[in-house]
């Protein structure tokens, strides 16, 4: 089901004229200029304090304690201007490695930690099963109660992102350890895959936990990523990648993610760092994945010092989220990468300046 129209939303008052340009995105048309996503304070108004580390979320979902989550995030926003194609939305998130808790890993926070953490649980391939733990108040029942309490709190406000889907082999790493699964793939490559068949199993019913209770089949859907669309939308990713060759990646990682985006109408993959650009042509190859967000890695250039790469992921027909080029950088270069499929997240001081750079880019076209 796709979703249907609905009016404008309180921290979005053009939202309808945003959906337009996300539609036309999507079909790699252009309106009047690539996309521009910026959040920043309204005028008069002064950033609220605010924590959005996932530890704190996660202790207070966990502990049920939904209403003042929401309340301290509505408070935030209220403050902000969403800008261009920006749309406010709300993060329900246990932290990165939640899928391997959903198949029953434990989550521990610090008080002293922004994240949370998966202990790694497989100690004997033979004696796992990959089942989605439902049980009352289990890490998936919490966030299904998050979703349907927040999904009432929301409404005509601000949307519900899908959830942060580390599955495939991102999952089996959280719930066997990176390095031991690294030395597994070498000597139990069948028990590897009989329990990654489980585990891909799992995708729709994680997935559709979140679609369906967050009414997203009837708002729309978003995601960490900024990008919006009407229909069945998450971002795609295995960080593990960077862990294997080309050829380890095509046996465990590629069938998973196109199984994915085949899944979903629209997908981003998260393509992170250049130890997995050995990667890319597989990567790039895969027909359902629609946008590529590059994320350079600690210590390397940014994304606008990988030109050679963006045009290559364009020429492959993808779409390209840019989420670290800042104002200027986006005036001076834009130019040089073609504006279908094209989205830029970045910031702005005031309104007046994300306006500004909003016209600059349209008349430059």
């Amino acid at each position: 089901m796709t979703a249907t129209a609905m009016d404008n939303l309180k921290y979005k008052p053009d939202f309808e004229r945003a959906k337009l340009y996300w539609k036309a995105f999507w079909e790699k048309e252009v309106i009047d200029r690539p996309l521009i996503c910026i959040n920043t304070v309204k005028k008069g108004m002064t950033f609220p304090r605010y924590d959005s580390s996932v530890s704190n979320a996660f202790r207070k979902i966990m502990n049920g304690d939904f209403e003042s989550l929401l309340k301290a995030f509505e408070e935030y926003i209220s403050a902000l201007a969403f800008c261009g194609e920006s749309i406010p939305s709300f993060d329900i998130s246990l932290g990165p490695d939640q899928y391997a808790a959903f198949l029953g890993a434990s989550i521990t926070a610090g008080e002293e930690d922004i994240t949370t953490w998966v202990n790694p649980i497989i100690n004997d391939w033979g004696n796992f099963g990959a089942v989605i733990d439902q049980t009352p108040n289990s890490y998936f029942d919490r966030m299904k109660q998050c979703y349907a309490y927040a999904v009432d709190y929301s409404k005509d406000k601000f949307l519900l992102n899908m959830m942060d889907l580390h599955s495939g082999m991102d999952a089996l790493s959280a719930l066997r350890g990176p390095q031991d699964l690294c030395f597994d793939i070498m000597d139990y490559p069948e028990e590897i895959h009989r329990v990654l068949d489980d585990v891909r199993k799992t995708y729709r019913d994680v997935f559709m936990m979140g679609y369906e209770n967050g009414a997203m089949d009837t708002r729309g859907s978003i995601g960490w990523a900024p990008t919006f669309c009407e229909g069945k939308f998450a971002v795609t990713e295995c960080d593990f990648s960077c862990m294997l060759s080309p050829e380890q990646a095509r046996e465990f990682v590629i069938p998973a993610i196109a199984e994915e985006a085949a899944f979903l109408d629209h997908t981003v993959y998260h393509y992170d760092g250049k130890e997995a650009l050995g990667h890319l042509d597989d990567i790039l190859a895969i027909p359902d994945i629609d946008v590529i967000q590059w994320v350079p890695g600690d210590g390397n250039p940014p994304s606008i010092e990988w030109m050679d790469l963006l045009h290559k992921i364009q020429a492959a027909g993808k779409g390209l989220w840019l989420y670290d080029w800042m104002p200027d950088q986006i005036r001076a270069r834009f130019k040089e990468l073609k504006p279908e499929g094209l989205v830029f997240q970045t910031y702005a001081e005031t309104e007046d300046e994300a306006e500004k750079l909003i016209e600059d880019i349209k008349k430059a076209m």
